[in-house]
């Protein structure tokens, strides 16, 4: 399941949406293909969160921040993200500090 569509105006940074036509994609393909783009737009960038839309858990897995925004994301913005990588529309979401 796909996040609501008001949570893609929430992604901090700049957002790079991939399309990824493989059929099997799973998340750990989905994680590479993500590492890959944030690469190719900074030098080191870190992996601070991520969601999975096709089963439903993100990380981190903990409830931070005040309401309105997913955990994952309110963590992610809290330590610096700037660089946000949707894949296949919601379905693989992950989040960078990259200091673009």
């Amino acid at each position: 399941m796909a996040p609501a569509m008001t949570i893609f105006n929430q992604l901090p940074g700049k957002v790079i949406p991939v399309h990824c036509e493989e059929g099997d994609l799973d998340f750990e393909r989905a994680r590479q293909v993500a590492r890959d783009r944030a690469a190719a737009e900074c030098d080191d960038p870190m992996l601070l969160a991520w969601y999975d839309g096709v089963r439903g858990v993100f990380y981190p897995d903990r409830e931070c921040g005040p309401g309105g925004k997913p955990p994952w994301i309110l963590y992610a913005e809290s330590r610096g993200a700037d660089l946000s990588v949707d894949i296949n529309n919601g379905r693989y979401v992950f989040l960078f500090l990259g200091l673009c």
